[in-house]
């Protein structure tokens, strides 16, 4: 564990750091109790942070700053105590500039500063870091967005629960005290929480670009049409800014299995390896800012979770070794045998850790769909095998999207965590409007480490649709339990845009899901599962089949889908599969 270094700190409230337009914005500072100079490490968030659900979060101030740090807590522009009109994310590029390089410059600084913080105060670090601030030494970004993908929207998919949670639970009662007179204020807030209490019954409303609960407060209107249903990020950017290439400092990147951010979170760190090889990420089977043992339906080990990592180190000692590493040595590289990955294979529950990702000596390995032409309505006749389909094969399956496929774990951002994690699929599987492939039960092990993507051959009678995929790992002992290891979406005007394809009706297309990674071992007498449909409700904005989408249309219509694997359509999923011992 860690040295400590101080026993005593110091924590100054609401101190104002002035940024270049004049605005102030207030942090807290927690400081070791003598006359030294210390790195200092920032957090810079939109969520209060006098709370500590938000400020500690995952991370121990108080531990931080008794190991020889100043711990800076910043309320970002527009946000409780901060001064200023709150934009989400485009206003902390050059507010983090400005507040790395007030750091630096404090009496008892040593002229260096970290960055931390997870989902929106990681992109506080990404976009601070983009503006190149000389004392910024290293971050510490932990299960967050890239710079150049939208924070709602996978597969051309809008995520709107997401969405819609975050305005109305993180950001809406202090949008609306800030705008409000005392009396307005009491009322907007009975309605929010009343709102809240029924968010998910709110979750169904169309469309969705008019949501009540938004809506009715004139104040909200614009923020969440501009920026949440419209995300503007790249468009009030400079292009030549966001770009990784612009992304050269030491990082550790933090990701969980069953995060939201899961997809964005390794993209960041590959990118930014390109141009900085001091990069280090950890991957947990956690949820978005959930890092207990227990995930969802499923239970992962004690040492699996943030506060016994591997047994050896919790969230807070790894900062502070990371942070150690670059802000108080004069350190230019990682040192050469310190692998930079690590990783927590499912399955067996056990930490390892690797040289490098994607691993090298993954076999990227083609399961085949195959069937009778029923495997809409028998988990048995949809086969899932590494031999390509020869004959003919099809199968068709209705989108209904009045009846949408549930939600049922994942990547999800709902209200308070719910629904996260890996859940039984089996009760889903049952529907009309899934389709499943199964393998046999495996005789030994097999891993499937890395990026997984279904490769599909589809048809729909519709202008516009959508299609799912999701590989799941079914115990067959003993009672078949099916558990979801990861998902993708992919919207087909989105996927074919730059075929000018404005109307998919009735053609053959072949679609690429990507759904994210994963790192698992299939046990012997488990299968392999993937299945396919065309809705994710209400993790994502359902498809009308119209054309539009359900952001301003309440017009359904019910859409035919034809799953196609034969020799000239081999529809399958690409598994990483690492060889054995």
């Amino acid at each position: 564990m860690e040295k400590e270094e101080s026993k005593q700190i110091i924590v100054d409230r609401e101190v104002p750091c002035t940024v270049r337009d004049g605005v102030k914005l207030y942090a807290n500072i927690y400081r070791p109790n003598d006359a030294g100079a210390y790195p200092v490490l920032l957090c810079r968030l939109p969520y209060n942070k006098n709370l500590s659900d938000f400020s500690h979060r995952y991370i121990d101030p108080i531990r931080t700053a008794i190991n020889g740090f100043v711990v800076i807590i910043q309320d970002v522009r527009g946000r409780f105590a901060s001064e200023g009109e709150f934009e989400p994310f485009v206003q902390e590029s050059t507010d983090g500039y400005d507040t790395v390089e007030w750091a630096a410059d404090l009496p008892y600084s040593n002229g260096k500063v970290g960055m931390f913080g997870l989902s929106y105060y990681g992109f506080t670090q990404l976009y601070a870091s983009l503006e190149k601030p000389p004392s910024l030494k290293a971050i510490f970004p932990a299960m967050t967005g890239s710079i150049y993908s939208e924070a709602f929207n996978k597969g051309g998919v809008f995520q709107f629960a997401a969405a819609e949670t975050w305005i109305l639970d993180s950001i809406a009662p202090d949008y609306l005290k800030r705008k409000q007179d005392t009396s307005t204020y009491a009322e907007s807030m009975k309605e929010i929480i009343s709102d809240l209490d029924q968010i998910e019954e709110w979750h169904d409303y169309k469309p969705i670009n008019q949501w009540p609960p938004v809506m009715k407060h004139p104040e909200l209107r614009e923020l969440f049409t501009k920026h949440i249903t419209k995300e503007h990020i790249t468009e009030t950017l400079s292009k030549e800014k966001l770009t990784s290439a612009n992304l050269t400092i030491p990082a550790f990147h933090l990701a969980g299995w069953y995060d939201n951010f899961l997809g964005s979170t390794i993209m960041n760190y590959e990118d930014m390896k390109k141009t900085d090889d001091n990069q280090k990420m950890i991957i947990g089977p956690w949820a978005h800012g959930m890092f207990h043992s227990e995930i969802g339906e499923r239970s992962f080990g004690v040492n699996s979770s943030g506060s016994s990592i591997d047994g050896e180190d919790d969230l807070t000692s790894l900062h502070i070794k990371w942070f150690d590493y670059w802000l108080k040595h004069d350190h230019t590289s990682l040192s050469n045998n310190d692998d930079p990955v690590q990783i927590f294979v499912m399955g067996i529950n056990q930490w390892r850790s690797e040289k490098e990702w994607p691993l090298n000596r993954a076999i990227m390995t083609p399961f085949y769909f195959h069937s009778d032409g029923h495997a809409n309505t028998n988990l048995e006749s949809g086969t899932l095998t590494t031999v390509p389909p020869a004959e003919k094969q099809t199968d068709q399956f209705i989108h209904d999207p009045e009846n949408p496929v549930p939600t049922n774990g994942g990547g999800v951002l709902f209200y308070n965590g719910r629904n996260a994690g890996p859940r039984d699929q089996s009760e889903i599987e049952t529907r009309n409007d899934v389709v499943v492939y199964t393998s046999q039960p495996m005789d030994t092990p097999l891993e499937v480490t890395g990026w997984i993507k279904v490769v599909l051959w589809a048809a729909t009678d519709a202008p516009d649709t959508d299609f799912t995929a999701k590989l799941v790992d079914v115990d067959v002992l003993p009672d078949g339990t099916a558990y979801n290891l990861t998902e993708g979406i992919v919207r087909a005007s989105f996927a074919n845009k730059e075929n000018e394809q404005e109307n998919l009706k009735d053609k053959v297309v072949k679609y690429e899901i990507d759904l994210w990674a994963t790192s698992n071992v299939f046990l012997p007498g488990h299968k392999i599962r993937i299945e396919i449909a065309s809705s994710n409700y209400p993790w994502y904005d359902v498809n009308p089949n119209t054309g539009k989408t359900t952001l301003d249309t309440t017009v359904m219509v019910k859409a035919t889908q034809t799953i196609l694997h034969d020799s000239e359509h081999p529809s399958h999923v690409v598994l990483p599969v690492i060889p054995g011992e």
